[in-house]
């Protein structure tokens, strides 16, 4: 499902104009996305969790010369789904 097909589900279950489910979405997605910056751990219940993890810094190698390369540390999102969630995935 792409952004634009969301916003279309929302705006067709919730009887609003498109322009108004799309502020909608783009303010959930606004929100998780600032909150992830912060630092701060996103739970929806019966859905999942968003979270940040710390990916240290690590060796490379350039494709091209195989050379090595220092990698920076990052940080990297993640989503672990709920107990709910995969329960209606794997049918049980």
């Amino acid at each position: 499902m792409t952004k634009a097909e969301l916003v279309d589900e929302v705006a067709r279950t919730t009887q609003l104009t498109k322009k108004h489910a799309e502020i909608i979405v783009n303010t959930v997605f606004d929100s998780i996305v600032l909150s992830l910056k912060a630092g701060e751990k996103i739970e929806l219940r019966g859905f999942g969790s968003f979270r940040i993890r710390q990916r240290g810094s690590r060796l490379g190698r350039n494709p091209k010369t195989g050379e090595g390369v220092t990698v920076p540390p990052k940080r990297i999102p993640y989503f672990k789904p709920g107990k709910e969630l995969r329960d209606l995935l794997n049918g049980e």
